[in-house]
């Protein structure tokens, strides 16, 4: 399929290389051969290849922007089913989660709100609509179905649209010919099994991941004593068919459907506190489309939904649940890229969204909004560079426009420069307008942020090192307003800081790397620090293949402080924590591994109230063929 992955990194399935890439074209000039891994090997060493920059194939060396990508190879390597020691290891971001593994998480990027992070899986919206903010739940989210992890830091409304103010996050489900599968045993009770496999020929390919993840965690609430446990089943599938030389259907779904126990405000104190309660979660995400594949022209379009549905039941009241909600979206999208001479590429696109909610105590309602871009590009030798704009519509606030641009030169000797500037917008969400406290003249959020970095070589190869400066600035942010018991846009706020990534081969044996975020976020009214934005972060990690073929791997997380709330009351103490890692194959085919999480138990918090992991085993082993 020579094709593939052109419209892997379009659509943001995972993950075929060609054996060489143009730097002027989307296409591959040769077969794709399907391999799990998101490096191209070409004439300069091993590059990377990011869809969230523009929209399409991109080198990261042809983008401006910060982009991190993580693949399949690291995820193994981490172990375990937790995202968030995965994302750990971007720079910029910080994490906050209420209680154990499956308990809602937030991810925040740059010093964004969790829900100013658009979230795709496999190049579909996958936010819930039905929350309060519209946001994505990373707790929902497990490691086994993964293929490569796709991160943008910086607004990049021009390409995406809505929610792109912090960045763009796309998730790819894994996908490979063969077979291949492993399983984990641990503390807590915890058990995790994950399996892919596929078929392919040159005229088509067909792939499916599952994992189950099943684990007896612990007390949500930090005063508490009964483990609140977490279960979920995820599937993920994609399929690819040449109709002809030049046109190609697709197909991808993901299906996860979550039972996690959840601490509330039991009478007779209403304080936080050991509960019975559980939420049960099902989402449904899924595209279907044509991609065409002409000499300068690629084309591609296509449907998909999303879906999320969620009851919550406390035993103590009956079989009823005591709330019920379901958010939808479905999405028409047109996306390509024209190739004209001397490295001038024009991408454009355009896209109807409708999205719906409801809940068991309202009828729920729907929006609508339209957008469309246009983005010019030229490569030449070692510059690139991207200026475009994006309109759209929405059905209820009216229009919006966004901006953006990037250059990235080589300075030669490895080292580039790279520069963005782009704008970013938020919708109001359907609870925000519709609810009880809704608000249906409330503006779109509104952001624009710019960053200067220095690189030198590739993320997780040979001598690695980048220092990125970025500020964003935020307006008409919606928050509640307690003067009128509604939504309103009431808030303004900055992000500035420093991120810097470092790795070097100091053996041929031994890698250590790291990454640290220097954030300053603050609430421009108040003049506050930004809740759960810890000024200084860091992730330094080390892997070390032992004379016998053994790996051992290290990571360390450092945190600190922030506050927990907007009117910074309530204190989070910064944190360290530790994690051992070791693997070892048996045969080509067989490799057994083993971890130690939070290796000096540490007590921390990364919302008050709410408890994290101690200290943890785990052991399992994986096979392939």
């Amino acid at each position: 399929m020579r094709k593939f992955l052109f419209l892997l990194t379009v659509a943001a399935i995972p993950t075929a290389i060609p054996a060489a890439v143009s730097a002027q074209s989307a296409l591959p000039a040769e077969r794709v051969e399907e391999a799990e891994t998101v490096v191209a090997d070409t004439d300069d060493g091993v590059e990377a290849i990011t869809v969230t920059a523009t929209g399409l194939f991109t080198r990261i060396e042809n983008t401006g922007q910060a982009v991190t990508v993580i693949g399949r190879d690291e995820i193994e390597a981490l172990q375990g089913a937790d995202i968030t020691r995965v994302l750990a290891r971007a720079p910029g971001v910080a994490f906050s989660r209420n209680g154990p593994l499956g308990a809602f998480t937030g991810v925040r990027l740059r010093g964004g709100e969790a829900e100013q992070l658009l979230v795709l899986i496999d190049g579909v919206r996958v936010a819930d609509p039905a929350s309060p903010s519209g946001g994505f739940d990373f707790g929902t989210l497990t490691t086994g179905t993964i293929g490569k992890i796709d991160l943008l830091r910086g607004s990049n409304s021009t390409i995406w649209g809505s929610d792109a103010i912090a960045g763009v996050i796309d998730v790819s489900t894994r996908g490979r010919g063969g077979l291949a599968g492993s399983v984990e045993y641990g503390a807590r009770d915890t058990f995790s099994a994950s399996a892919t496999g596929g078929l392919s020929e040159d005229a088509y390919f067909a792939g499916l991941s599952a994992s189950y993840v099943r684990s007896d965690g612990f007390s949500a609430a930090a005063s508490g004593t009964e483990p609140d446990g977490f279960e979920q089943f995820t599937l993920g599938g994609s399929a690819f068919v040449d109709l002809t030389d030049r046109l190609e259907l697709f197909a991808q779904g993901r299906y996860a459907a979550s039972t996690i126990d959840i601490d509330g405000f039991p009478a007779p104190a209403f304080v936080f506190a050991d509960t019975a309660e559980t939420q049960e979660t099902e989402q449904l995400s899924g595209a279907l489309g044509l991609a065409y594949y002409g000499q300068d022209l690629t084309l591609r379009a296509s449907y998909a939904l999303a879906d999320t549905s969620r009851d919550n039941f406390d035993p103590a009241l009956g079989d009823a649940p005591l709330f019920t909600s379901d958010g939808s979206s479905q999405n028409l999208s047109l996306r390509g890229e024209y190739r004209l001479i001397g490295g001038l590429t024009l991408a454009f696109g355009g896209n109807r969204e409708w999205t719906e909610y409801r809940t068991d105590s309202d009828t729920g309602e729907d929006a609508t909004i339209t957008g469309a871009y246009l983005q010019a590009g030229w490569v030449l030798g070692g510059l690139a560079a991207h200026i475009g704009a994006r309109l759209d519509d929405h059905d209820r606030f009216g229009s919006a426009t966004s901006f953006g641009g990037d250059v990235s030169y080589a300075l030669g000797e490895g080292w580039r420069l790279r520069a963005s500037v782009g704008e970013g917008f938020k919708a109001p969400s359907l609870f925000q307008l519709y609810s009880d406290f809704g608000n249906l003249d409330l503006r779109p959020e509104k952001s624009t942020s710019m960053d200067l970095g220095l690189e030198r070589g590739t993320r997780g190869s040979g001598f690695h090192a980048a220092v990125t400066a970025f500020r964003r600035d935020s307006e008409d942010l919606i928050g509640f307003d307690n003067a009128t018991f509604t939504y309103a846009n009431i808030a303004e706020a900055r992000a500035q800081g420093l991120e810097v990534e470092l790795g070097a081969d100091i053996a041929p044996a031994l890698r250590v790397a790291g990454v640290y975020s220097l954030l300053d976020a603050e609430n421009r009214l108040s003049g506050n620090d930004l809740a759960r934005r810890p000024r200084h972060s860091a992730t330094l990690f080390a892997d070390w293949q032992t004379p016998v073929g053994a790996v051992i791997g290290a990571d360390l997380r450092l945190v600190g402080d922030s506050f927990d709330n907007a009117a910074n009351s309530v204190r989070l103490e910064g944190y360290e924590v530790f994690d051992l890692r070791a693997s070892f194959p048996l045969t080509g085919a067989l490799e057994v591994f083993g971890r130690v999480e939070n290796v000096f138990d540490e007590e921390y918090q990364t919302a008050a109230g709410y408890g994290s992991p101690g200290r943890g085993a785990f052991l399992g082993v994986r096979a392939q063929m």
